[in-house]
C-alpha cells in the first residue's frame, strides 16, 4: 500500500507523539534510534498492505496494532531499564528496573514487594550499626527486666528513650555482628533481584521483535 499525502502525515504525527513520549522515559540520546526503528518498522507493515479504497482504516489498524505512542514508549524504557539492571548490576539500575517491572505485572509487583523487603532490611541493619557508637545504652538486644518475662533476647533495635521495663545488652560487637547480617542479607537480595530480573527478561520477549509482523 502506498500511502498519500495525508497518510504520511498521520505516520508522521504517530512518531512526533512517539518521540515526545520517549523523551519523558529515555535519553535523548536513545530516542533518535527508537524512532527510526519504529519508523522503518510502520513502513514494512504499509508495504505489505493490501491496496485499500479506505486508507484510513487500513493505517489505523496498522496502528492500533503497534498500540499507543506512550505503550510503545512504556515498553521500550522497560526493556532498556532491564537491560541495563541485568548487565551492570548496579543497586541503582536494579532499583529502577524493578520499580519498572512491579507497575507492569502482578509478578513483578510481588517481586518487587520481597526485594523492597531484603533492601529495606539490609539498611535497617546498617543503621543500628552507625548508631551503636552513639547511643551505646539505646542500641543493641533487649531483654525485659520484669522476672517473670527474662528470657533470650527478642529483640534487636534503636529506641529513643528506651522501653521502662527493658534493658540493653551486648556490648560493641554489635556493630561487626550488624554489619555482616546486613550485608549478607544485602547480597542475597542484590543477587535475587538480578536473577528475577533475568527470569522476567528471557521469559519475555524484546518489545522490538514482538511488533515484527508475523510471516
Amino acid at each position: 500500500m502506498i500511502l498519500s499525502e495525508t497518510g504520511e502525515s498521520r505516520v508522521n504525527g504517530y512518531l512526533f507523539v512517539l518521540e515526545r513520549s520517549l523523551g519523558t522515559v529515555m535519553p535523548r540520546d536513545s530516542i533518535r534510534d527508537v524512532v527510526r526503528e519504529i519508523d522503518s518498522h510502520l513502513r514494512e507493515r504499509i508495504a505489505a498492505a493490501e491496496p485499500a479504497p479506505d486508507e484510513r482504516t487500513r493505517l489505523e489498524a496498522i496502528l492500533r496494532d503497534l498500540g499507543s505512542p506512550s505503550r510503545v514508549a512504556k515498553a521500550y524504557s522497560v526493556e532498556r531499564t532491564v537491560d541495563e539492571a541485568v548487565v551492570s548490576g548496579r543497586i541503582l539500575a536494579i532499583a529502577r528496573a524493578i520499580v519498572h517491572v512491579a507497575m507492569s505485572t502482578v509478578t513483578g509487583f510481588i517481586a518487587g514487594l520481597v526485594i523492597f523487603c531484603g533492601y529495606t532490611m539490609a539498611i535497617a541493619f546498617f543503621i543500628v550499626a552507625a548508631l551503636k557508637p552513639f547511643f551505646p545504652d539505646n542500641v543493641g538486644f533487649w531483654v525485659d527486666n520484669r522476672p517473670e518475662y527474662q528470657t533470650f533476647p527478642w529483640r534487636l533495635a534503636a529506641d529513643f528513650p528506651g522501653p521502662v521495663h527493658e534493658h540493653v545488652v551486648g556490648g560493641y560487637w554489635v556493630i561487626p555482628f550488624c554489619l555482616l547480617l546486613g550485608l549478607g542479607i544485602l547480597a542475597v537480595t542484590h543477587w535475587g533481584a538480578r536473577r528475577f530480573l533475568g527470569w522476567w527478561r528471557a521469559r519475555r520477549p524484546s518489545f522490538a521483535v514482538s511488533i515484527r509482523p508475523a510471516l
